[in-house]
This record gives structure tokens, C-alpha cells and sequence, in this order.
């Protein structure tokens, strides 16, 4: 039997579960808490959403000549720094999802017109050193989705407790609360023991 392997709908598969992940950290939490930032650099639930819609629509629109006409204010001159990073209390959260949404429609249909071989120029990146194809571009993305994902996966867990992979598979070691604040204990005197052995 012989197995068809179809490249682009692998990375599609990648790409969409990591999109999933990370829209999936957002639900039921209040806004206050999709927003606030969680750590000395800032970082929070629907800015990183906000900041991955913005890289998806560059490198898989403008960087291959298809524009998606969304209007992304924090990157015009003289925009503020890290903008992309965080929603204005102006910024709702489904204006925000939405954008998402929308950068994932027109990142496939970039994925579904062109090979992957083709060569695209990243405006952002120096001259000379601005050439990619597709396929390195749909693999960055992903990567950086997925980085993003693991900083919302911790952010959420700092913030009510939540885990898990995906809403169908959480990933994690069935058990109760008595069990997880054991094993912590268990991490924490292995690792006073380590750091007492190596001062």
C-alpha cells in the first residue's frame, strides 16, 4: 500500500492545531484577566493573539504579494513600541479573535495557491536577505505560534489554575490536587537538593 504524503496539508494540520491552542487559553476568562499583563515584559493572553494575527498576515500575505487589506495600525511609522503585543480597552476581544480569524482564511488561501517553493520577499527583513520561500514562511509561523502558545499555556495556568494541550486533549497526567502538590514538593526539595550541592 502505498501512502500519498501531501506537505502542505502537514503543515496546515500544525499550524491550525497550534491556532487552536492559543485561541483556546482565552475562553472563559474575564477580560481583565485576557488582558492583564503577567509578567515584567508585559506579556498576556490576547496580546499574544493579537501579535500572532499581525506576523500570520505578514509573512503569509505581504511577504508573497497578497496584501490582505487589514488595517494594522501598530505598525504604521510612528506607531508605539510593542503595540502588537497588547489590545487597547478600545480593542474587543472578538475585534481582536476576529483579525485572527481572518489572518488564518488568508494564510490558507496563500497555502492553497501558491507551491511551496515559491519565493517571497519579507518587507521587514534587510535587502539582500529578505528572500523565503513558503515553505521556511509557514514553518516559521508555525514555530512562533507554537512558542506563543507555550507562554499563553503557562499564563493561563498561573491565572486559574487551567492546563492542558487542547480543549479534546489536555495532555496530562490524570490526577487529583493531591497528587500534583506532591509532585511539586518532590521538584522543589530536588531542586534546594541540586542547588545546595552546587553552591
Amino acid at each position: 500500500m502505498t501512502t500519498t504524503y501531501d506537505p502542505k496539508a502537514d503543515l496546515h494540520r500544525y499550524l491550525q492545531s497550534a491556532r487552536d491552542a492559543l485561541l483556546w487559553k482565552l475562553g472563559g476568562l474575564p477580560e481583565y484577566d485576557i488582558r492583564r499583563p503577567h509578567t515584567p515584559t508585559g506579556t498576556n493572553l490576547l496580546g499574544l493573539v493579537k501579535h500572532v494575527a499581525s506576523i500570520e498576515l505578514g509573512y503569509l500575505g505581504d511577504t508573497f504579494g497578497r496584501p490582505s487589506g487589514e488595517p494594522l495600525p501598530w505598525f504604521e511609522e510612528g506607531a508605539e513600541d510593542n503595540a502588537d503585543m497588547w489590545a487597547t480597552a478600545d480593542e474587543s476581544r472578538s475585534s481582536v479573535v476576529g483579525l485572527y480569524r481572518r489572518a488564518w482564511a488568508h494564510s490558507d488561501a496563500t497555502l492553497a495557491a501558491l507551491p511551496l517553493d515559491t519565493v517571497g520577499r519579507v518587507p521587514w527583513w534587510p535587502g539582500g536577505k529578505d528572500e523565503v520561500t513558503l515553505h521556511h514562511a509557514v514553518v516559521r509561523v508555525i514555530a512562533d505560534t507554537q512558542r506563543h502558545a507555550g507562554h499563553a499555556d503557562i499564563i493561563r495556568e498561573l491565572t486559574d489554575g487551567g492546563v492542558g494541550m487542547a480543549q479534546d486533549n489536555d495532555s496530562m497526567v490524570p490526577a487529583d490536587d493531591a497528587w500534583w502538590e506532591a509532585y511539586r514538593a518532590r521538584l522543589e526539595h530536588a531542586a534546594r537538593e541540586a542547588g545546595e550541592r552546587n553552591e
